[in-house]
């Protein structure tokens, strides 16, 4: 399932997605600082982090920032971006920097990228062995029973004179979104596949990998987690002191 190295850090991605503007991670660094005593200073590892928006605020809060991405592309646009954090091109199945990191953030669906589940449970151990004792990891998702039953099969966007074709579709457990864009006379396919995880698999995983649950919401706006109406379900966990 490697769809991800060839769709992300394109122009095309970055022109789609364009509505995850900077307010949005404003409000989610302004939450996890409001819940978390992450003084000035405290090592944050941002899972995922694509171009670094949600690292700039972290970054801009004083702490000492580290995102990590399987893109090189996006890597680059980090690091041109946001000076004052670190960025290094890694696999988050793989360990990184073990005993090292008092948070760390996996937000806006970055997990159920892999075919095989067990690679979504070697993230959460990874993430586990990265974590300082105590230290906290958030983890922000899909609400995948609400994805399944208000599922829009067929799409068009168009943004600065590029249509995007969207189809949408459930395939053995996996989410699945064709992308096809026109842009003048050329024409690209890209392809998502997302595993269809559900609270309860993400909670058991956290769990089997050894972490304490500490609270399940929707979003940013850390209103409880309702399976029948949220949108997000947002995993907030801690690593066990000793």
């Amino acid at each position: 399932m490697g769809w991800f190295k060839h769709w992300f850090g394109t122009r095309y991605y970055s022109l789609l997605y364009g509505h995850r503007d900077v307010e949005d991670a404003r409000q989610w660094v302004d939450a996890i600082l409001g819940r978390w005593d992450l003084p000035p200073g405290s090592s944050l590892l941002d899972l995922a982090c694509g171009r670094g928006r949600h690292a700039a605020f972290f970054a801009e809060a004083g702490l000492k920032v580290t995102g990590v991405d399987i893109s090189e592309a996006s890597i680059d646009e980090a690091r041109i971006s946001v000076p004052d954090a670190e960025f290094v091109v890694h696999d988050m199945r793989e360990p990184f920097r073990p005993g090292s990191f008092d948070a760390v953030c996996c937000l806006f669906t970055s997990l159920g990228y892999f075919e095989d589940i067990a690679d979504d449970r070697a993230v959460f151990q990874a993430v586990l062995d990265a974590l300082k004792p105590g230290g906290r990891f958030v983890l922000d998702f899909m609400n995948t029973g609400a994805v399944l039953r208000d599922l829009v099969t067929e799409e068009r966007v168009h943004k600065e004179g590029v249509e995007f074709a969207i189809e949408r579709s459930c395939d053995r457990g996996v989410l699945v979104k064709c992308i096809t864009v026109r842009d003048g006379t050329d024409s690209h396919r890209f392809e998502e596949r997302v595993q269809a995880l559900t609270p309860e698999q993400l909670e058991t995983m956290a769990l089997e990998a050894g972490f304490e649950v500490e609270d399940r919401t929707d979003g940013p706006a850390l209103v409880p987690f309702d399976p029948a109406r949220s949108q997000r379900f947002v995993l907030w966990m801690r690593k066990p002191r000793s």
